[in-house]
């Protein structure tokens, strides 16, 4: 699903969108501030209001943010009206902020069918709510494996923002400025949302489909040293791979245990990671330099445009000179 679902293309012909940011007691800031920053540069850049916003907090007084600045005005979801999405500003003691009164409200909207969103860990709200039941989401890395233990009905993605159908969820820090300008591509098109991103100084917009950059001792815990080690290699020979066989070697087990060890932690090949850790560097470089496909090819290990071309269709479901399409 697009966000389309999420904010009607039609509606930018008629009255600005309206969105709602929930404030939650130690709130992100940066997170919180590069959605609404987005909004603000569009209707700058774009000569039009597009976009209006107001900030809520569930008795109207101003929040304090982790970094213990609060924004004003704040005010109740009765003084500023239902707003068209209404994005949920989650940050650290997530729980003790999310209270029977915040899941009240939102419940309350999502039973009026008003789209509902999160960033950073405000997911938590709208899991604890019942709302992300049988929904793609994505939340901070450092969150989730807890809560997909806790929520195992929550669809969860490692994505840097997840748009499913009504719901739109987001991990914490400059991300939202991604999500953000994804939507406003997808309201008022492409080439505005690029305008508001160069305003930012922003290489690129990343997409849906890029992943957060998890550490892996984060994936499988610090305690499995032997396939950190292992990964570390993968991804400081990109250029020139190691073959199974060497890699069990420098880090002194088996290739069966190895392969089992993925398998296990990772439910993957090793073969498979690291050919997954290639592709992705190869979408990097196209995405972000002027390297040509066949020097791509090269610096990320493939032995021919032809194979690198099938894997990279294999992964990403197109090929890499659609990559350079975009980025020209």
């Amino acid at each position: 699903m697009t966000s389309a679902t999420v904010m009607q293309p039609e509606a930018a012909q008629s009255a600005p969108a309206h969105f709602g940011f929930l404030t939650l007691p130690n709130f992100s800031m940066i997170a919180f501030t590069s959605a609404v920053e987005v909004l603000r540069m569009t209707n700058y850049v774009g000569r039009a209001t597009h976009y209006r916003w107001s900030v809520v907090s569930a008795d109207g007084v101003p929040v304090r943010a982790s970094n213990g600045v609060t924004v004003t005005p704040t005010r109740t979801l009765e003084e500023v009206g239902v707003p068209d999405v209404l994005i949920v500003c989650g940050g650290t003691q997530i729980r003790s902020a999310v209270d029977t009164r915040v899941k009240a409200m939102l419940a309350d909207l999502g039973e009026r069918g008003v789209p509902l969103g999160a960033l950073c860990t405000g997911a938590y709200a709208l899991m604890s709510a019942g709302l992300l039941d049988d929904y793609r989401c994505t939340v901070h890395w450092e969150d989730m494996s807890a809560l997909h233990n806790e929520f195992p009905r929550v669809k969860f993605r490692d994505e840097l923002f997840v748009i499913d159908r009504d719901r739109l969820t987001c991990t914490g820090g400059t991300a939202p400025l991604d999500l953000m300008l994804h939507l406003v591509g997808e309201r008022l098109g492409r080439n505005l949302a690029a305008q508001v991103s160069a305003q930012f100084i922003l290489e690129r917009i990343r997409s849906a489909s890029d992943h957060q950059p998890i550490p892996v001792d984060a994936r499988i815990g610090f305690s499995r040293a032997e396939l950190i080690e292992v990964v570390r290699l993968m991804e400081a020979n990109i250029e020139e791979p190691l073959s199974l066989e060497e890699l069990a070697r420098l880090v002194r087990l088996s290739q069966r245990h190895l392969q089992r060890m993925f398998k296990v932690y990772l439910d993957v090949s090793p073969t498979h990671y690291y050919l997954s850790l290639r592709l992705r560097r190869a979408r990097d470089l196209l995405r972000t330099t002027d390297a040509s496909i066949a020097r791509v090819t090269t610096v990320c290990g493939f032995q021919s445009p032809c194979h690198f071309s099938k894997a990279y269709r294999a992964q990403f479901g197109y090929a890499p000179s659609r990559e350079r399409r975009q980025v020209n």
